[in-house]
């Protein structure tokens, strides 16, 4: 068996992490590929075996944590995993335990992979239009200070996600980001149409993170509207109307020291 090979940010090279896409994976049909949704329709044991792809290209052996996501700003501190259908409902989740892998789906959202080497932390955060909007960026953040980490020696990553020119919008869309504020104008450039624009989701979260504190911030800045054969899209999946679509992982945890599993 072929592992798939994640993307890596040189930020957080002392822990282990990856963005998965679509590659490396047994499902077929429209969620060929490497898809790790349990919400799709895809085979579930098909789900199963790429989510241990997944965890064995990252952190073998490690047990692997994820959410029900539901584009909030929550944020939850993981102590041990969570049966399938006992996951929180929240879009963020952070831990000091090695043994743990954190992971956050996505397909178009932004995800973003946080640690402190030094505090022995690490973080991982879907962080959609709507999530980033909410606060999700920061509620991370202040659930890794809870466990020692310190927001100047945080390293941030923000992973594969659609990207400005493949992201229009409309007015409304852009009068409630200005609402909210964070000088939220500069993320939008004008569209093909008029009163259409197009939204900078990647330097967007890259803002927050900076606004939460964190020190260094590492922006992959790849499409994945725009390259189908790499990663699934919700948004070119809705344009070409098909019924279903799959979801790729960014992965995180830690090895040695810190705080053991119960």
């Amino acid at each position: 068996m072929t592992l798939p090979v994640p993307i890596r940010s040189a930020m957080l090279a002392s822990v282990p992490h990856g963005f998965l896409g679509r590659e490396g994976g047994v499902s077929t049909g429209l969620v060929a590929g490497l898809n790790v949704g349990l919400g799709t329709a895809d085979d579930p044991a098909a789900v199963a075996e790429n989510r241990r792809r997944a965890v064995a290209a990252v952190m073998p052996g490690a047990r692997l944590v994820t959410l029900y996501q539901v584009h909030s700003a929550d944020a939850v501190v993981v102590d041990a995993p969570f049966a399938d259908d006992a996951r929180p409902r929240a879009d963020a989740l952070v831990t000091d335990r090695p043994g743990l892998l954190l992971g956050i789906l996505t397909a178009d959202c932004a995800p973003v992979l946080l640690a402190d080497v030094e505090a022995g932390v690490v973080g991982a955060a879907h962080a959609g239009w709507r999530g980033a909007a909410g606060g999700v960026v920061e509620a991370t953040v202040a659930r890794m200070v809870s466990l020692g980490a310190r927001p100047d020696r945080i390293a941030a990553a923000i992973g594969p996600a659609i990207a400005q020119p493949s992201y229009e919008v409309d007015d409304a869309f852009r009068a409630n980001l200005l609402a909210i504020g964070h000088d939220a104008d500069r993320f939008f450039a004008p569209g093909a149409a008029p009163r259409r624009f197009q939204f900078d989701l990647e330097a967007y979260v890259a803002a927050r993170l900076r606004a939460a504190g964190v020190g260094r911030i590492d922006a992959l800045s790849t499409d994945t509207y725009s390259d189908p054969a790499r990663f699934f899209s919700f948004r070119r999946a809705t344009h070409g109307a098909e019924p279903d679509y799959g979801r790729q992982i960014a992965l995180i945890g830690l090895t040695g020291g810190g705080r053991t599993l119960p």
